[in-house]
């Protein structure tokens, strides 16, 4: 199968290269091995400061709603850290203070949205707090089994239940001007956050839960149905397992589920991710990427990788794959002439682009843009 452009990941940073080429005319294959970051997502682009309007319209085209308003978000702990573009249902807020009163909202049984750790955090800073946990007749069954009570399958039954839910929050609002819910709402219907905050008489705010994150996964089934629609091929549950490289170009890709059928593309983007998706691996003696064998920045001494006390920055979540200026990796300290990094396999060598979702972005958009370039010359 041959293709302009093939994509090694389907997170964050591969739709978004997919989606902007496809939009181009160009033909591009996803490869996925179906796990990635966006299953952590915040719902946040923290290091996007400017005012995106044309990444505002690519997710909106993939019914993907954000919004642009610099200032800070309520994080599970009861703090806030400063953001700018958002899923829309993410509330940005002007400044840390959400009000003098919060109801505290989830769900019996469910344990990954930290209600006590929550309010403790928002009481340090002067507001009240009281907790509620709501006893759902749907939830029920999926009680019965830990594994069930996590954040997508309760999502999956708030899709068709949010209404009872309001109904409830408003038979228990007393006095309080905030109402705080774990984001589990709108896996499959964006409008679900809106319509609960319309039907609330006071003010709705989400706030993240352990993962899975249900606007990750809601992010990601939107993207990859927008980069679908546009012609894309998606090779969902297949894996980059090796490739073929000849005098400083890629010639082929070899998956695990295609066996002796190679890839063969003008053009190969790596968004594998760092070491969550097996993007890095590493050893005791080195840090590796395991498809190219591209050069990684790291230090030398494995001592140094790491700092022993724990809670503080660990330096090898900064290390990545080399690159030129134009994001062609490198082998060997020589560019591969039609190989692309992008997203968090980069770490941080490129602190220009940001990290976390904005790396993600700017970097897919980047290397689109210079692959449409170089077609068109």
């Amino acid at each position: 199968m041959k293709f302009n452009t093939v994509i090694i990941g389907g997170g964050l940073a591969g739709l978004v290269a997919g989606i902007s080429l496809q939009k181009a005319g160009r033909s591009t294959a996803i490869i996925s091995t179906g796990q990635n970051a966006l299953h952590f997502f915040s719902g946040s682009f923290e290091s996007i400061e400017e005012a995106p309007q044309r990444i505002i319209d690519l997710f909106a085209e993939a019914g993907v709603r954000l919004h642009y308003a610099p200032g800070v978000r309520l994080m599970p702990m009861g703090t806030f850290k400063k953001s700018t573009l958002s899923l829309e249902d993410i509330s940005l807020l002007p400044e840390p203070k959400i009000g003098s009163k919060a109801l505290i909202v989830s769900f019996s049984g469910y344990h990954d949205f930290f209600c006590s750790f929550l309010a403790e955090g928002l009481e340090k800073q002067g507001m009240s707090c009281r907790i509620k946990m709501l006893d759902l007749p749907e939830l029920e069954k999926l009680e019965q089994s830990p594994s069930e009570m996590r954040s997508v399958q309760i999502a999956r039954t708030m899709d068709r239940i949010w209404e009872n839910v309001v109904r409830e929050i408003r038979m228990l609002l007393r006095d309080e001007d905030t109402v705080i819910l774990p984001q589990v709402f709108g896996l499959r219907d964006t409008s679900i956050p809106d319509r609960i905050r319309q039907g609330i008489p006071a003010q709705v705010i989400f706030t993240g839960t352990l993962p899975p994150s249900v606007p990750g996964i809601r992010t990601q089934l939107l993207l990859k149905r927008r980069y679908e629609l546009l012609g894309g091929t998606y090779l969902m549950g297949d894996e980059a397992t090796g490739a073929h490289v000849h005098e400083g170009s890629v010639h082929s890709i070899v998956t695990h589920n295609l066996g002796n059928h190679f890839l063969e593309a003008e053009n190969f983007i790596l968004a594998t991710g760092a070491y969550f998706s097996k993007g890095l691996r590493s050893n005791p003696f080195q840090i590796s990427e395991p498809i190219f064998g591209l050069d990684v920045e790291q230090a030398a001494e494995r001592s140094d990788w790491y700092n022993p006390e724990f809670m503080r920055e660990q330096p090898y979540m900064k290390y990545g794959v080399a690159t030129d200026a134009t994001l062609h990796a490198l082998k060997d300290g020589e560019p591969i002439k039609n190989l692309y990094a992008i997203g968090s396999i980069l770490g941080e060598t490129h602190s220009e682009m940001g990290t976390g979702g904005g790396l993600a972005i700017r970097s897919a958009l980047a290397v689109a843009d210079q692959i449409l370039k170089t077609s068109e010359e």
